[in-house]
């Protein structure tokens, strides 16, 4: 079976700026693939036509201006400034013969003189170990049943495990619209100095509804949040194993909801990337 981050390559074609790349079902949740791995691949090819190692991916804002599906994609890049210690780039992904898709802003930077500090606390949390993965059956003696069927991202691209809030067949209690969640990516992309891809983050922080759900009553009706946008800050290098994503909503109404994300490394010891976006509210399927 072909490997899920392998959809992080992407190819020139013909130059321009056009990159072509394919994003497989691995990545399909309810009506589209995950976001992030839409957003990562824009990110390669800016990346890529940039052609310079020492900028790296610092800030992306992406809005979603028509769904991207699974299956080829096209990428039109355009260097808005290539800098000496900054530059900055623009691309729009689309499936062939789409008017839209995903456009996304980026700056890359190296490093620069400044100031350094961490304002920012992880919550505290068991470890991924003693905790049970989304694979892991409902355990017995649990009446509950879900309404639609695993994605398949969750079955083979990445593992997650609840660390902080309630699973769907717990008791409803009114608390904080916080959740945080162990991720681990299946046969994870590393580079040849043993980090992982930095453009890992862009996918995993792009998983933020849970939030949203810990302050929703169970209901019938089915629902789900597709992103507006998303923007997602990048922190340094990345090192492989679980990182804790601990996302929060801090405003829900007129059918959407703006959440957040900081996602640490497995020591809890710094956080290696913050985002933000506004979901909307999707109802049925």
């Amino acid at each position: 079976m072909a490997r899920a981050w392998d959809d992080l390559g992407v190819e020139a074609d013909g130059g321009n700026g056009r990159y072509v790349a394919t994003i497989s079902d691995h990545w399909q949740l309810v009506v589209a693939p995950l976001g992030g791995i839409v957003a990562a691949v824009a990110a390669r090819a800016m990346e890529t036509e940039l052609a310079q190692p020492d900028h790296r991916l610092r800030t992306m804002s992406v809005v979603f201006a028509g769904q991207v599906a699974c299956g080829p994609v096209e990428i039109d890049v355009q260097v808005l400034r290539r800098g000496r210690s900054m530059s900055q780039c623009s691309a729009t992904v689309r499936n062939p013969g789409a008017d839209a898709g995903l456009t996304a802003i980026a700056v890359f930077g190296g490093q620069r003189r400044g100031f350094e500090f961490t304002d920012v606390r992880p919550p505290v949390v068991p470890h991924a170990d003693d905790l049970r993965s989304f694979r892991d059956p409902i355990p017995e003696g649990i009446d509950f049943e879900f309404k639609r069927n695993p994605m398949p991202f969750w079955e083979c691209v990445v593992d997650g495990r609840l660390a902080l809030g309630r699973t769907p067949w717990d008791e409803f209690e009114d608390g904080p619209a916080e959740v945080a969640v162990w991720y681990r990516p299946d046969d994870p992309p590393i580079r040849p100095d043993g980090s992982l891809d930095p453009l890992a983050p862009v996918v995993m922080c792009d998983m933020m509804p849970g939030s949203v759900n810990q302050k929703v009553r169970p209901t019938d009706d089915i629902w789900f949040g597709p992103s507006t946008d998303y923007t997602i800050h990048l922190f340094g290098d990345v090192e492989p194993g679980w990182h804790l994503g601990h996302s929060k909503a801090r405003w829900a109404g007129d059918g959407y909801a703006s959440v957040e994300m900081t996602l640490w490394n497995e020591a809890l010891t710094r956080p290696v990337a913050y985002a933000t976006q506004v979901m909307f509210f999707a109802f049925g399927r």
